[in-house]
This record gives C-alpha cells, sequence and structure tokens, in this order.
C-alpha cells in the first residue's frame, strides 16, 4: 500500500482505497469484484485440497486447476487491452 503523505489529508481516504486499484489500472469497484471472485476460487481450492487430503481419491486435480487458472489471470492482467 502506498500512501502519498505529501498529499492533504483530505486524500488520505482517497489515497488508501484508490491508490492500488489506481496502480492496476481498475476502479475501487472494479477491483474489489475481482479481488473478491479470487478469493472465493482461493476458498474452494483450499476446500478441494482439506477434501483431497481426507479422502485422497476425490478432488485429485481440482485445486492445481484453480490455482493454474488464477494464476494465469493474474500473470496477463496487464496485458488485457481497456
Amino acid at each position: 500500500m502506498s500512501v502519498n503523505p505529501e498529499a492533504p489529508n483530505s486524500n488520505v481516504l482517497s489515497n488508501l482505497f484508490l491508490a492500488h486499484p489506481h496502480s492496476v489500472d481498475e476502479g475501487y469497484f472494479e477491483h474489489m469484484r475481482f479481488a473478491a471472485t479470487f478469493g472465493f476460487w482461493l476458498m474452494l481450492a483450499a476446500c478441494a485440497a482439506f477434501i483431497h487430503a481426507i479422502l485422497p481419491f476425490a478432488c485429485e486435480t481440482t485445486a492445481s486447476k484453480i490455482i493454474k487458472r488464477l494464476h494465469a489471470k493474474i500473470a496477463n492482467r496487464g496485458d488485457q487491452p481497456n
């Protein structure tokens, strides 16, 4: 998180909430949606991994497939035209 210490106090909250989304070329709500969706899939992958830990025959590749798909989304994020 980067906050500009020279910004007026009225801009501190704006910097806190908008600096990072803007650094990845997104608006606040667009970034919220991306991060929440990403978090959902990470939780699903974690659940699949725990199920696989207990039942080795279940969810054999589910977690790794989700992680590979998420990695591709992050790796190609800056390559997408707006």
